[in-house]
């Protein structure tokens, strides 16, 4: 062989190596999106009284599980945090989904499989409850001494899939997982509860949407049970390569993992099951009221749905999906038909007094999760509302809360995210 071949075929494995890194590098800063609101900033929160460590609660696995199929992606247990209620909360449960991406591909939940979102081997044993699991009454009001629990995320597809892949060892069990939570708590006290809130984040949102009017029926007609859906309204938007990235990814997670089943039939019987895993699709046909919260401009779908790396080919979005006042004008432009996107899907939502929506023109990402944007003296406010009080009002039937701010600059109250 010539020195030339050698040194082509060098350089082609070279390149082929390098684009093995990248691509991993991609996949795993696509998946690290959903884990920017759970950041080791939140264990010590400052709320101008200095620093404080937050209550910490320990993990419980769901031991009967197993004879149920009901496994994460690796086969380990599933499990949840629980803090018991008291007083005027004891018969009061709130229910948080964990978010955490998504896994379409035999490759990408090999790769989950070893993280905290595909096996409860990886899960932290405590977790700090701030937000809206926080049970202090100056940052929780409405919730603090309520039963609140918060069911982690290990199976890849919104606790909504049922299939395996036996040659992979990969367990899709999203669907028997949540029916093995719902039947734990159920025989730990919540089957007494006289009002009940399902809520999540990001894929957590996704997965509320889909099981909010399966929840409602766990209760007699008696028990105030409803859903919030934070960070969850996940819309089927063009990307900036014209493409649909968002569409592909949730495809690969319907086939691959069974989920049309645990999808509204209401929706499946008209339209593609993968258009039905888009909350677009689904929130007009939710029975239950259903509480959206959402920012305008969500960071996780400007960085891994509008412009991701693998659309974005000459990387004229780079600073802008990290830092929104790094956007050039058209950017802008182009984030400001992405919210009026998000407000015409929420039209035939909005119309029914039963729901609520708060959708603030921020560049954020689950906002009941994070202290400083739920329940703060500088949280985010529509008007003269914060979140934590809109969403009181609206379980609580207060006030009919229907919050849309206005188009980015002119809220001064978001706290955005910048991710360097």
């Amino acid at each position: 062989m010539s020195q030339r071949s050698k040194s082509r075929g060098g350089m082609k494995l070279l390149k082929q190596r390098m684009f093995l890194f990248v691509g991993l590098a991609i996949l795993k800063w696509v998946e690290g999106m959903e884990d920017t609101n759970v950041t080791d900033i939140d264990m010590l929160y400052v709320n101008g009284r200095g620093f404080y460590r937050p209550l910490m609660v320990g993990i419980t696995l769901i031991n009967g599980a197993a004879a149920k199929g009901a496994v994460c992606l690796d086969g380990s247990l599933p499990g949840y945090h629980f803090h018991r209620g008291y007083g005027s909360g004891s018969n009061s449960w709130l229910i948080q989904l964990e978010g955490g991406g998504w896994c379409g591909t035999i490759k990408n939940c090999l790769y989950s499989k070893k993280t905290r979102h595909g096996s409860s081997f990886f899960m932290e044993k405590q977790i700090p409850f701030i937000g809206i699991l926080s049970n202090k009454a100056e940052e929780n009001p409405d919730f603090f001494n309520w039963n609140r629990i918060k069911i982690r995320y290990c199976d890849g597809a919104s606790f909504s899939g049922d299939s395996q892949n036996a040659g992979a060892g990969l367990y899709f069990r999203g669907q028997r997982i949540w029916q093995a939570a719902m039947e734990d708590l159920m025989s730990k006290g919540m089957r007494y509860a006289k009002q009940a809130l399902l809520s999540g984040c990001s894929a957590g949102g996704l997965a509320t949407i889909i099981h909010c009017d399966e929840f409602r029926e766990l209760f007699p007609r008696t028990t105030r049970v409803k859903c919030l859906s934070d960070a969850g309204l996940f819309l089927d938007s063009v990307d900036v390569s014209g493409r649909r990235s968002l569409r592909n990814l949730f495809g690969s997670v319907v086939t691959l993992q069974g989920v049309r089943n645990s999808l509204p039939r209401s929706c499946t019987s008209r339209l593609n099951p993968i258009l039905c895993y888009f909350p677009q699709h689904l929130i007009a046909g939710v029975r239950t009221p259903l509480f959206l919260l959402n920012a305008a401009y969500d960071t996780w779908q400007i960085q891994a749905s509008l412009a991701p790396p693998s659309a974005d080919y000459r990387w004229n979005w780079y600073e802008c999906r990290k830092d929104y006042a790094r956007c050039s004008a058209p950017q802008i432009q182009y984030l400001q038909g992405f919210r009026n996107q998000m407000l015409r899907s929420t039209r035939a939502f909005s119309r029914s007094y039963k729901n609520g929506l708060f959708i603030n023109s921020c560049f954020a990402h689950c906002q009941s999760e994070r202290q400083d944007t739920w329940f703060a003296r500088d949280s985010p406010r529509i008007g003269n509302r914060g979140i934590a009080e809109s969403v009181g009002n609206w379980f609580f039937d207060r006030v009919s809360v229907q919050a849309i701010g206005c188009p980015y600059p002119c809220d001064k109250t978001c706290h955005n995210l910048v991710f360097k």
